[in-house]
């Protein structure tokens, strides 16, 4: 007899919804975690609280309302760290209350501690008491997330040089910044202390950044950071950082010196497997950190899955979660669909990017004929209400049979009104659904409306021209 049928090592999203899929399936499930990290890195440190920042900075700095109100515009003229940190600590134990009442109505059973693997059907839980406890299992997930990836290289002090968890808690707004990697959490936060008025300076060892992204959308929003005095270093490698008294110094390998107060890494991340024993279990992880699943989410141990983060790639809160929900479904004998390839990105710069499907670049390339439709939110009288007049929303139709192949969008209200489009697609519906539809008025969400008469209209000269 185990003592529970499921353990969970690790709380963040998809440990969350693991847990409590085998909760509601009648399970003895467990989770083992930290006390202060109940809701993982995603509640912690990473998601949820660069998002509250990103809030937190959009309002008090005014910046969406300066089309309306002038360039002058703030809502409070010296934003120091603590109007940032007090939304942040307010959402973050919102949301940790949410959790841990979640996993008590379901009767999750929290164990606090770091677990490791003592064998495939046990692992040892330690408190912090000096004394570790062993707890058996039937069925086990590995939940463990990632942290950010730290070059040997790298003098880290948390002060001057941070990674992308470090950064929430600079005692001080910089004057300047340099941001290396232009990946997603890197243009993340490089948008948002642009938006509070750091000198921000990206490195970027790659020609452009966001490569996965539609090079329109990629160019609006260079287009708009440029407008905030954010300066891009595409081709360039950082050599060395040098800590001064008052500042640090960024040199380059091409030669180039740059001055700044904080130098933040964005270098990727690494899976938090290394004190997990996974070899005890029979397991193992890559260089990266990684464990290697199957379809079902099931490692090379038959009764150990693993989803989340931890096994890479697309490795988003939306993804991990249902990645969870999957393998405790699997793990239970529980019929389940697998999960839809159909995925929506959303990218949290300010601007926001959110898209679902292929981009231009990517039809191109496998001779995919398509049509594209365009809708600007400065045509709209939502965004014009809104104060947007830099968003657009696009559309790429199959002008065959009016599919729609991908839906791209920039602006206010991007990673929310791309689920339209997600429906749509996940239908089979086509431009004719979004022609034919009524929205309500004044929306953003018109854009479909206005994106569709677009590449209809494009498509139909093309047909008359054929005739």
């Amino acid at each position: 007899m185990y003592d529970y049928d499921l353990l969970v090592l690790g709380s963040g999203p998809s440990g969350q919804k693991a847990a409590i899929a085998a909760a509601k399936l009648g399970r003895r499930v467990a989770i083992v975690d930290r006390r202060d990290m109940l809701g993982g890195v995603c509640i912690n440190t990473g998601t949820v609280p660069s998002k509250t920042l990103r809030e937190a900075v959009l309002y008090l700095t005014g910046l969406s309302q300066r089309d309306l109100y002038g360039s002058s515009y703030r809502v409070k003229e010296d934003i120091t760290v603590a109007d940032l940190a007090a939304r942040t600590q307010h959402v973050i134990s919102r949301q940790t209350d949410v959790i841990r009442n979640q996993l008590a109505r379901n009767k999750v059973s929290l164990i606090t501690g770091t677990g490791r693997f003592a064998d495939a059907h046990s692992v040892w839980v330690d408190a912090g008491s000096g004394r570790e406890t062993r707890v058996s299992f039937d069925k086990a997930v590995v939940a463990a997330g990632t942290r950010p990836a730290r070059p040997d290289s790298v003098d880290f002090d948390d002060r001057t040089i941070v990674d992308s968890d470090g950064v929430i808690n600079l005692q001080a707004v910089p004057r300047s910044m340099v941001v290396v990697g232009a990946g997603v959490i890197g243009m993340e936060y490089a948008s948002l202390f642009a938006a509070l008025g750091t000198k921000v300076t990206v490195v970027e060892r790659r020609p452009r950044m966001l490569d996965f992204c539609d090079e329109e959308i990629v160019e609006s929003l260079k287009y708009h950071l440029r407008d905030l005095s954010v300066t891009f270093r595409f081709g360039e490698e950082v050599a060395a950082v040098e800590k001064h008294r008052s500042a640090a110094l960024c040199v380059l390998r091409s030669g180039k010196k740059i001055v700044a107060d904080t130098v933040m890494y964005s270098a990727g991340r690494q899976g938090q497997t290394d004190d997990l024993a996974l070899e005890a279990a029979g397991l193992t992880a890559d260089h990266r950190g990684r464990i290697t699943v199957d379809a079902d989410y099931r490692t090379a141990v038959d009764n150990i899955y693993a989803v989340g983060d931890v096994i890479g790639f697309p490795a988003l809160a939306s993804t991990s979660m249902e990645q969870g929900r999957l393998a405790a479904q699997h793990a239970c004998g529980e019929p389940a669909r697998s999960m839809s390839d159909l995925q929506p990105i959303g990218i949290y710069t300010i601007p926001e990017i959110s898209f679902v499907g292929k981009t231009e670049e990517d039809l191109t390339e496998a001779s995919v004929p398509f049509e594209v439709g365009i809708a600007r939110y400065r045509e709209l009288a939502r965004g014009q209400i809104v104060g947007d007049s830099y968003g657009m929303l696009k559309l790429l139709v199959s002008p065959g049979d009016g599919r729609l192949l991908g839906v791209h969008v920039f602006g206010t209200g991007a990673t929310e009104i791309v689920h339209i489009g997600q429906a749509v697609m996940g239908c089979g519906g086509t431009v004719d659904y979004l022609l034919d539809a009524v929205f309500n008025y004044p929306t953003l969400a018109e854009a479909y409306k206005v994106a569709a008469l677009d590449a209809a209209n494009k498509i139909r000269n093309i047909t008359r021209i054929n005739d």
